[in-house]
């Protein structure tokens, strides 16, 4: 009963406003309304701690695991540093609208306001409808007034950066970078474990009360890192086998292009998340997850080194960790 083996979640289904039916119909996930926004896979956030569903300890939390298992789960360094807190959260997003324009703080600045982690993330497009875009930092660069003034002068959208996006697109958004994901699109996010968001534009949009949501651009202003990178979008090889495609801080993410047997050994010494993106695969010795299917998120843990994995057809997974 006390074995460790590979978890598989319950979905946590959030309704928005922005959402529809993709989680459903392509991802398989439980139809809860015509606006399902977000699936939570892996969650530790309080009050949406996500449940095992597969195995012995079906029906266990994620934090109940944690307390037995302790970094045999999650990875020494990692309950050492966060203890029955899990520091990460997988998410997957259908918007059939523009979500808000926002941006999160840093760890510094959350913790002095919030006493909470900041919010770095990233971003796989799984689906993208065509002419889907998306908005990620700024298209010239402007100081703390200047933004102001467009802000007040409803100017706004003049001096973000808007992105075409197609299928596997990646884009990394450290904390403190401008951002919204636009109608259209079907994405997975890896992001740290923080409901801390400034929201600063929501396109005047009403809720079922005729009421405006709350803007937060004062708070916002002092979390904005106006700086530009040479490019917002994250460029790989898509034909490659192994693939860094993100590193922080916070987190790591492969991602595996898998048409053939393949063993994933795991060089790193915290748990292992994987996201299935594309197609099905069968893993071997474990009787309690025999196999993988696109829209399955699974945390494999700490004190397995390797899996070995079948796929049918062509396979993409993303394989995450939390670095030392």
């Amino acid at each position: 009963m006390d074995h460790l083996y590979p978890f598989l979640f319950e979905p946590i289904i959030k309704e928005k406003l922005w959402g529809g039916k993709s989680l459903h119909d392509v991802l398989a996930k439980p139809h809860m309304s015509d606006y399902d926004g977000e699936s939570w896979e892996l969650s530790g956030v309080p009050g949406n701690v996500s449940i095992v569903r597969n195995g012995p300890h079906a029906g266990k939390s994620l934090t109940e695991l944690i307390e037995q298992f302790k970094g045999d789960l999650v990875g020494e360094h990692v309950f050492n540093k966060h203890g029955n807190m899990f520091p990460l959260l997988f998410k997957f997003i259908d918007a059939q609208q523009d979500l808000s324009i926002q941006v999160h703080p840093n760890d510094e600045l959350a913790h002095k306001r919030h006493n909470s982690f900041g919010k770095t993330e990233m971003w796989y497009v799984i689906d993208a409808e065509p002419d889907a875009s998306l908005i990620v930092g700024f298209n010239k660069q402007v100081d703390a007034p200047q933004y102001m003034d467009c802000v007040q002068n409803n100017k706004l959208m003049s001096v973000l950066n808007r992105e075409k996006v197609q299928p596997h697109d990646v884009f990394f958004i450290p904390a403190g970078r401008i951002h919204t994901i636009g109608k259209g699109l079907l994405i997975a996010e890896i992001q740290q474990t923080s409901d801390v968001t400034y929201r600063i534009h929501d396109f005047d949009r009403v809720d079922a009360n005729g009421n405006k949501r709350e803007l937060h651009n004062d708070l916002a202003v002092e979390a904005i890192d106006f700086s530009i990178p040479d490019s917002y979008k994250t460029t790989y090889d898509l034909e490659a086998g192994e693939q860094l495609i993100g590193t922080s801080d916070y987190f790591v993410t492969k991602r595996w292009f898998i048409n053939e047997p393949t063993s994933l050994e795991f060089g790193h010494s915290s748990c292992t998340v994987l996201m299935c993106i594309e197609g099905s695969l069968e893993l071997s010795f474990f009787e309690e997850l025999p196999t993988m299917s696109k829209g399955d998120t699974v945390l494999v843990p700490s004190c397995i080194e390797e899996l070995t994995l079948t796929p049918e057809g062509n396979c993409i997974l993303l394989e995450i960790h939390i670095p030392d």
